[in-house]
């Protein structure tokens, strides 16, 4: 039970977090906004590690782990701020389904670099998601093949999940030599002195308390969700894990339905027709597909 406890406290986390930062995005820019969450959360992870005596010994690291640790230091902030641009093109909903691509790239990754498998079930969970995107984007399919808000913001959502499968198995490699944890410290800090010049810190002094509070609740989602995934890693099947984690999308629709309800304000409505969610299920349960079926059966 602590596996799937672990599993739906990320998916909740991931699936409100483009709602909170869409707001964010109103006083910030993507690359300050992605240097607090980063940074706050390198800080954090920094002092707990120290703690507990779990510091990564980086000096003992050949030159490979190094190199590799670059990869993922690159990829995974690269993710983060594309995925921030992109809330700030298209919206909460779109961001968290399109993101769905991420483990499908990772797979192929798997295909290409690890010489792995696709079975029967995989590729059929592949077609669910392709065939969900569509459907979730009927409305809108004109606008994808334009130079439209939406066609850019859903480019960089499918770049920002191409490098994310290049973090993961990057990741799946240094986790011969580092805990989750370590990996996850160099990273944040890593990304905290990379982003500096390009982020404006002082400008936080100019957020709405509204504001203010969302861009906390967005690094302390940043640390939060992480070390779940990285807890529930721990204690139950990666693959139960990951159809978990692909129900984040259904989170994001459910909790852009209650802030249309009760705060219309807040953020801008998602106009969604029955297509449209159907949609969305497919792209949940293809991803989910995916994720349970034996590779190579």
């Amino acid at each position: 039970m602590t596996g799937l406890a672990m599993a739906l406290t990320a998916a909740l986390l991931w699936g409100v977090l483009p709602i909170a930062l869409e707001v964010v995005l109103q006083g910030l820019d993507p690359y300050t906004i992605t240097w607090y969450r980063l940074g706050s959360a390198g800080v954090i992870l920094f002092v707990v590690l120290a703690g507990t005596g779990r510091l990564p010994r980086l000096r003992s690291l050949n030159r490979i782990v190094k190199i590799l640790l670059f990869v993922a230091l690159l990829s995974l902030t690269g993710n983060y701020v594309l995925y921030v641009k992109a809330v700030a093109y298209t919206s909460p909903t779109v961001a968290q389904t399109v993101t769905q691509l991420g483990p499908m790239f990772l797979l192929f990754g798997g295909l290409v670099v690890l010489k792995e498998r696709f079975s029967r079930l995989q590729w059929l969970g592949l077609t669910l998601l392709i065939i969900g995107l569509v459907l979730f984007f009927n409305l809108r399919l004109p606008e994808l093949v334009h130079a439209s808000a939406l066609g850019r913001g859903v480019v960089l959502l499918v770049v920002g999940a191409l490098i994310w499968g290049v973090y993961g198995l990057a990741q799946k490699r240094l986790l011969h030599w580092m805990t989750p944890q370590q990996i996850l410290l160099v990273i944040y800090l890593g990304a905290g002195v990379l982003l500096l010049p390009l982020a404006t810190p002082d400008n936080v002094r100019h957020l709405t308390n509204l504001q203010y509070w969302m861009l906390g609740f967005c690094c302390i989602n940043t640390l939060v969700a992480y070390g779940a995934f990285a807890e529930g890693l721990k204690r139950w099947e990666v693959s139960r894990f990951s159809a978990v984690l692909s129900t984040s999308p259904l989170f994001t629709v459910a909790a852009m339905w209650i802030v249309g309800t009760f705060t219309p304000s807040l953020v801008a409505p998602e106009h969604l027709n029955v297509l449209s969610v159907a949609g969305t299920f497919l792209v949940v349960a293809g991803s989910a597909t995916c994720a349970l079926a034996r590779k190579g059966s």
